[in-house]
């Protein structure tokens, strides 16, 4: 291995181009410019590189495109309780190209330093071209001191991202009880763990990773393990800047000669948003065969659901309802919760459908003949006190560590044990049945707790270790998909993890992922902007019931982000007090904004997200590619003045607003500025003039 002399840095440069390592005389101020990506743009992002440098300490300084962007920090560490071993004298690296079957050409450098504690830490690098800007790190640790070292966890890509004006956002994939959003401003004394563990007895998990940025520059940390891990991404609003980091509870008796590895981590540097940093992760992680379905067809179409009559509704009710659902030009009509006897059984209600499973397919029946799709509501995995399931077959509950039952506390049920093979094999039989004998086309999966489980600890399932179920969670749900598509290939299956983050690794044996639950416009705009970052064009990205949108008719927020279409409405009246009735008024924009999305199916486009930053572009923008087709959208409570129009190719272009049916004159790329005056929002077609 080579030796570094005092005050040299040893300079990591990895981007779209590749990575090399060499040593770098610096004085300890400055650096060498990042080697920019001479290679094709990737998914728009533009020229990207990140850079890496290592002081003598093995504290790493990160650069954008040349720039520092980081001060020289302790990026991975040992902890051992309130200690941390995070200063590693230097003692030599390597540097290879390899190359990955799945990811393709790169270059790997190991790095190696010894603490004053005697741990030898050996950081490994790697960067692959078709990544660009994204650094995938493992660290191991080797105990070389003699005595046992007590450790509690590990520390990997923790970096200040440096103070600039503006200030910060930061985006967080995992899960958090209070359903805050997604993207957040980084406000003074703002920090939040972002564990990946259960925040409660029936929320948990997410997508691995966390983001902060400024209005140039971030920084984003995640995982790319195949299964689902408990970790934390915890950021922080500093007094010079913002922090990150990706954090691991490994507590052990770390023997003398023993080693310690981390988990697959990565380190990203970009411009803009989270949109890049999760498109980079869904590339990776997809080449190792984590990626979304091909999507049917029917998982575009805009949805009705009955959900505005809630669990008290009557079959007449629905059925009545029907024939508005079709006319105003929606095609899926779901049941939702209340059909069914508990959560467990699913035996079918004799007081709604007295005959049962013969009512139930009758029912199916009259909506086909109504011109729509029938899908079902279900709530798996769960198991509530008076069901013939929790009293007969308790081997399949999920226990802790402490022998106690899991509450599913919207419905004050427990949780099973997705690892659990009589588990699997019971709801994969009801999903089946739901499809094949009922006639349903699709299902509507709903329940935080079906994103992520505690380790479970029930004697009676045999695991070899506790968190085989916190891993299966994954592999019920292939099972489940795989069940529904045998049954009915074109059937769609949706699941809602009630206003949590997605877990990634449930994601590609899902078809369709609604905003889950929204509380707000902008918690649908931002979940849009995420999942289609996530799960690439051509999936489906529902808004949810436009009901729960800001003022119940914010159908603008689920077109401009290329959304499906979905309403709960209520025909005719269900009650005096009924808020979701579709009144003639409503009706009015109801089928204007149905018609506009059958028009343009912005939901089949590929979403633009690199184009503008969902943090400090004002006002707040969106853009949908058809073809060469450009659909803007813009939102504010209110805005008058110039907006520009990024992503625009060669030629003229002719701007319509299609909500108003008024033309907004003709723009090229270098006059790309209109003015505005507009409130809530403005829908803006780019269409080229041939």
């Amino acid at each position: 291995m080579a030796t570094m002399k005092r005050r040299t840095v040893l300079k990591v440069a990895l981007g779209g181009a590749g990575l090399a390592a060499f040593p770098v005389l610096t004085g300890g101020a400055g650096s060498a410019a990042a080697t920019p990506n001479r290679g094709p743009d990737l998914v728009g992002a533009g020229d990207t590189s990140i850079t890496v440098e290592f002081d003598d300490k093995l504290r790493s300084r990160v650069a954008l495109k040349g720039t520092n962007v980081t001060r020289f920090d302790a990026g991975e560490a040992l902890l051992l309780g309130t200690r941390a071993i995070d200063r590693f004298a230097y003692r030599g690296h390597q540097t290879r190209e390899t190359w990955h079957p799945r990811h393709g050409a790169g270059v790997r450098v190991t790095i190696q330093g010894d603490s004053a504690e005697g741990v030898r830490k050996t950081v490994e690098l790697t960067s692959f071209e078709r990544l660009a800007g994204m650094v995938v790190m493992k660290v191991t640790y080797t105990n070389l001191s003699g005595a046992v070292l007590n450790v509690t966890g590990w520390r990997n890509g923790a970096h200040e991202l440096l103070d600039a004006p503006g200030g910060f956002y930061t985006f967080s994939g995992t899960t958090h009880e209070d359903r805050r959003d997604w993207v957040q401003p980084m406000t003074d004394g703002f920090t939040q763990e972002n564990s990946l563990g259960m925040v409660a007895s029936d929320y948990g998990g997410g997508t691995p990773l966390a983001t902060v940025w400024r209005r140039d520059a971030g920084l984003s940390v995640g995982h790319v393990e195949p299964v689902a891990r408990i970790l934390r991404l915890p950021v922080r609003r500093t007094g010079g800047g913002a922090s990150i980091a990706i954090e691991g509870d490994t507590p052990r008796a770390l023997q003398p000669g023993e080693q310690l590895t981390t988990d697959t981590t990565f380190l990203t540097a970009h411009p803009r948003d989270h949109f890049v940093p999760l498109q980079r992760y869904r590339q990776y992680m997809g080449d190792v065969g984590q990626r979304a379905p091909e999507t049917p067809g029917a998982a575009v179409e805009p949805i009705w659901c009955a959900w505005g009559y809630e669990r008290g509704f009557t079959v007449e009710q629905i059925v009545g309802t029907l024939p508005k659902v079709a006319d105003v030009g929606l095609k899926w009509a779901v049941l939702d919760d209340g059909w069914q006897t508990n959560e467990g059984d699913w035996d079918v209600n004799t007081q709604k459908f007295p005959r049962g499973e013969a009512d139930m397919r009758a029912f199916t029946k009259q909506i086909r003949d109504a011109g729509l799709r029938p899908r079902l509501w279900w709530a798996p995995l769960a198991a509530d006190p008076d069901s013939n399931l929790f009293r007969q077959r308790p081997d399949m509950l999920l226990l802790d560590q402490n022998g106690n039952k899991q509450e599913v506390t919207w419905w004050d049920a427990f949780t099973l044990c997705p690892a659990y093979e009589p588990t699997v094999d019971y709801f994969v039989a009801q999903a089946r049945k739901f499809i094949r004998d009922w006639g349903y086309e699709g299902l509507k999966i709903d329940g935080q707790h079906l994103n992520a489980v505690l380790p479970c600890h029930n004697p009676a399932h045999g695991h070899a270790r506790p968190e085989e179920s916190t891993e299966g969670v994954a592999r019920f749900w292939q099972r489940i998909h795989d069940a529904v598509h045998k049954a009915n290939r074109d059937a769609v299956v949706e699941l809602c993890p009630c206003g949590t983050a997605f877990a990634f690794h449930n994601l590609p044996y899902v078809d369709q992922y609604p905003a889950s639950d929204p509380e707000s416009s902008y918690q649908v705009r931002t979940k849009g902007k995420t999942m289609k970052a996530l799960m690439g064009p051509g999936s489906s990205y529902a808004g949810d019931h436009v009901e729960l949108s800001d003022g119940g008719d914010d159908f603008a927020s689920s077109y401009g982000v290329g959304a499906v279409l979905s309403t709960k409405f209520t025909y005719p009246q269900a009650s005096p007090t009924d808020p979701y009735v579709l009144t003639p008024e409503k009706e009015v924009l109801w089928r204007k904004w149905v018609g506009l999305y059958k028009k343009n199916m912005l939901s089949t486009g590929e979403y633009r997200g690199e184009l503008y930053d969902i943090g400090f572009d004002k006002p707040e923008a969106h853009v949908v590619a058809k073809d060469k087709t450009l659909h803007y959208a813009f939102y504010s409570d209110r805005w008058d003045g110039k907006v520009e129009l990024r992503g625009l190719g060669r030629g003229r272009y002719r701007l319509t607003d299609p909500f108003n049916g008024v033309s907004l004159g003709t723009v090229d790329a270098q006059h790309n500025t209109v003015k505005l005056t507009f409130e809530r929002f403005q829908i803006i077609v780019a269409e080229p003039i041939l």
